[in-house]
């Protein structure tokens, strides 16, 4: 027998769920986001604040967040001349249009044409003030930045360029791995990392540390070190770099930069890695994020790169089982949300069409949303990349213009929307997490919707 106060609580819920699942529908089919619709968002006058984690998921101002964003590597750059300044804007107004809340950027650019850092420590003050505008800009539109703090390959300098330097200043060094191990060379990466951190916005007059814009800090785009197998260069390089950043700046959120290779400490998972080369590069996805320091993980997926560049369904196949072990792992070992912080198709791929890019996309972003449906680990994904228009002559084949690809910005779209009335729907059902069963766990996140 149902009591009276059951029934009404009932009803209620059942009123509650109705009236959510129809506003979700009605959401979810209007027009994309504007700026005040953003997923992440704070509404107007709430504080602009840092996002934190607590166990496996993000979280902000007490509520769950979820990393839905882009990479854009070259806004700096960009940023340094008016002829191109105006491009930052417009990929963040066309990211925030769609509802992405997170953008993945470079903070190097070592030694090279308009380098940010010319020689060890000694900057140009234009690009500096580039960066700067980057990051202003940024949160104009709601977007917050994961800025990357050097490169493993030469593109941008990297590490390359570090060992150049050293080799310079009379040290013996005789590959490029070195960077990870030779102790000049540390202390030339920690003195960007300072400089960078401890900046002073000329725009916004606050320290880099200090911005909530920032989401959190890379400590390497792909770092790789193929000298050395075991990992164990590696792995003492990332124990002292993410110790090293929590000492200048224990707010922001610290990630590696890594691809997701499972290495020598799980051989039990070689499997799950895209080939047998992948285990011999130097890093060890659960070991390296084992350190103190890392508060999220990071994978990227590129079946075309790794797999096979002939478009086909095994590369879907390969991402749902990618995906998903890393997302388990980052639950069971890691106790830490895991960003899929690059996921694309190159349109110079044999096979390329925008019907498989849209389905590669569709696919990350429901293996994702199920993870969020159970409170897991799934903490969110960047995709590579969103450029405006008139930047063709940067494109490596993954770019994705939003304003020309109709279908894959109604999928971005679509996204955000669920993911902004689901992170509502559990905010009011449980803080966070979504564990409890609950009248609203019918609600579900239909495809056809």
């Amino acid at each position: 027998m149902v009591s009276h106060k059951q029934s009404f609580s009932s009803k209620f819920l059942f009123l509650a769920a109705s009236f959510v699942l129809v506003m979700f529908i009605k959401n979810a089919n209007s027009a994309p986001f504007d700026e005040a619709g953003n997923e992440g968002e704070m509404k107007d006058g709430a504080a602009w604040t840092m996002v934190q984690k607590s166990g496996n998921q993000f979280v902000l101002n007490g509520q769950p967040y979820y990393v839905n964003g882009f990479n854009t590597y070259w806004l700096m750059v960009f940023a340094a001349d008016q002829s191109t300044r105006g491009k930052v804007t417009e990929v963040f107004q066309q990211a925030s249009a769609v509802g992405l809340s997170v953008c993945r950027t470079w903070a190097f650019n070592d030694g090279q044409w308009r380098a940010l850092q010319k020689t060890p420590a000694v900057y140009d003050e234009e690009v500096f003030k580039a960066l700067d505008f980057v990051v202003s800009e940024a949160k104009k539109f709601k977007i917050r930045l994961i800025l990357s703090l050097v490169n493993n390959w030469e593109a941008y300098g990297g590490k390359s360029q570090y060992v150049k330097w050293g080799k310079a200043a009379g040290l013996n060094l005789t590959s490029d791995d070195d960077f990870f191990s030779h102790p000049t060379l540390k202390n030339y990466y920690k003195d960007h990392v300072k400089a960078v951190l401890n900046r002073v916005n000329t725009f916004t007059n606050m320290k880099y540390k200090d911005d909530p814009t920032i989401f959190g800090w890379e400590l390497m785009n792909e770092p790789r070190c193929e000298s050395d197998p075991s990992g164990d260069k590696l792995q003492a390089w990332i124990e002292e770099m993410a110790v090293y950043v929590k000492t200048i700046d224990p707010k922001h959120l610290v990630q590696i930069g890594l691809e997701g290779f499972y290495g020598p400490s799980t051989p039990n998972k070689a499997q799950i890695n895209p080939n047998s080369y992948a285990q011999q590069v130097g890093t060890d996805f659960i070991r390296n994020h084992q350190v103190l320091g890392v508060d999220f993980a990071s994978a990227h997926i590129y079946p075309d790169s790794w797999i096979s560049q002939e478009i086909s369904d095994a590369h879907i196949g390969f991402t749902k089982t990618w995906m998903q072990a890393h997302i388990d792992d980052t639950e069971n070992y890691l106790n830490m949300p895991v960003v899929f912080s690059e996921f694309g198709v190159s349109a110079k791929d044999p096979g390329y069409n925008s019907t498989f890019r849209d389905a590669l996309i569709s696919t990350v972003y429901t293996i994702l949303l199920n993870s969020t449906k159970k409170g897991g680990a799934g903490g969110g994904s960047l995709l590579w990349q969103v450029f405006p228009e008139g930047t063709d002559y940067m494109d490596d084949g993954y770019a994705i213009v939003l304003s020309k690809a109709l279908s894959t910005s109604n999928i971005v779209s679509l996204h955000s929307k669920r993911l902004n009335t689901y992170n509502s729907l559990c905010s009011w059902k449980c803080h966070w997490g979504c564990k409890k069963k609950h009248v609203l766990d019918n609600f579900q996140l239909h495809e056809e919707l």
